[in-house]
């Protein structure tokens, strides 16, 4: 993998970074020469990710642990402190299902999707925020659940929905000195849309519907993803704060 400088000397916190767009998005920036600090639970996916990525840049670094705990998200902005001296950025990935209609679906499940996908961001951002350098980035990933409903998806939906909120209301408390942005997938090709699958009577053919229904009739790829995250992390997106993008082939179009 080729380095080159479009993020050079920049230090990013990646969460979710061992699979799906988290991966994608740490390989990327990683070839576009950021500092980086991952995040993940998984030590064998993690050390493997680290073995490729430091081939080729050695500011890269690990931190394991539960993401829906304060404690994982504070060691995060210590590490990136510690290993870089600053903080440019951070990208929130990690996420989780919660599948289970309201009334099947048990307290502790919906808990942990909300700490999961909301409580974490919020812990991430309370600590990181007070280091972060002016001109700072954040893109937050939520999803075209945020808006769009699907069976058995209430925890998912809800959380999605609060983290566009969220993401939002930080673009207005810390503008202009940090930009905060919103991604909005739809249906990417990753391990978790098969989990999501799950939730529908024939779970092959709800994936394969998914990308007939794109406009341009195929699943997303992580590294779509991550290419828009490179631009919102970019001085190329420098007058965008506060957005909500849709990246889903064009499926809420219809």
């Amino acid at each position: 993998m080729k380095t080159s400088s479009q993020l050079s000397n920049k230090t990013f916190i990646i969460t979710g970074a061992t699979s799906g767009m988290g991966e994608a998005t740490a390989r990327l920036f990683a070839a576009q020469g950021a500092q980086l600090v991952l995040s993940g639970r998984s030590k064998e996916r993690g050390a493997q990710l680290l073995a490729k990525l430091k081939s080729s840049n050695p500011n890269i670094v690990i931190h394991y642990g539960d993401i829906s705990k304060e404690t994982t998200n504070q060691g995060l902005v210590d590490l990136a402190i510690k290993s870089f001296g600053k903080l440019d950025g951070f990208l929130c990935h990690a996420g989780t299902l919660g599948l289970g209609s309201v009334t099947e679906l048990k307290p502790s499940s919906w808990r942990q999707t909300m700490a999961t996908n909301l409580d974490a961001v919020f812990y991430l951002a309370h600590h990181a925020l007070p280091v972060m350098q002016d001109g700072g980035s954040i893109v937050l990933n939520a999803s075209i659940a945020a808006t769009k409903s699907f069976p058995n998806h209430p925890a998912y939906c809800a959380s999605k929905a609060g983290l566009v909120a969220l993401g939002q209301q930080m673009a207005l408390d810390y503008s202009p000195d940090i930009r905060v942005n919103i991604i909005c997938p739809g249906p990417v090709d990753t391990p978790l849309i098969w989990s999501s699958a799950a939730a529908f009577p024939d779970p092959n053919r709800a994936v394969a519907d998914a990308a007939a229904n794109t406009l341009l009739k195929r699943l997303g790829t992580p590294e779509d993803v991550a290419n828009l995250c490179l631009f919102l992390s970019t001085d190329q997106s420098a007058w965008i704060t506060g957005a909500v993008m849709t990246i889903d082939g064009g499926i809420t179009v219809r």
